[in-house]
């Protein structure tokens, strides 16, 4: 079973992320316990700067934006590791 944390203060693309990853999980049978994390010192905890990000397993896997279904769809799977970037694009000026 996976432990899948989306860290985000509610903003809609943090709540369409978890929606996003409940579906997707049904979809495959996987089994994992998501949580929502909202209070700003565990988001920092985990040095998430652009939000949503998703932590996987205790692994930062994606922060900023929205997450495309492959790469949801890899992370439940076990086969992908983060996104490219720590933003999720390649070069982004936030891992400066």
């Amino acid at each position: 079973m996976k432990n899948i944390k989306v860290l985000g203060t509610g903003c809609a693309n943090c709540q369409t992320t978890l929606k996003m990853i409940d579906e997707a999980a049904k979809a495959l049978g996987v089994d994992i316990v998501l949580e929502k994390v909202e209070e700003l010192p565990e988001i920092m905890r985990y040095g998430v700067m652009s939000t949503p990000g998703v932590v996987v397993d205790g692994k930062v896997v994606h922060a900023g934006g929205l997450p495309t279904r492959q790469a949801i769809e890899s992370w439940l799977k076990g086969e992908g590791e983060a996104e490219s970037g720590c933003c999720g694009s390649s070069g982004s000026s936030c891992c400066g």
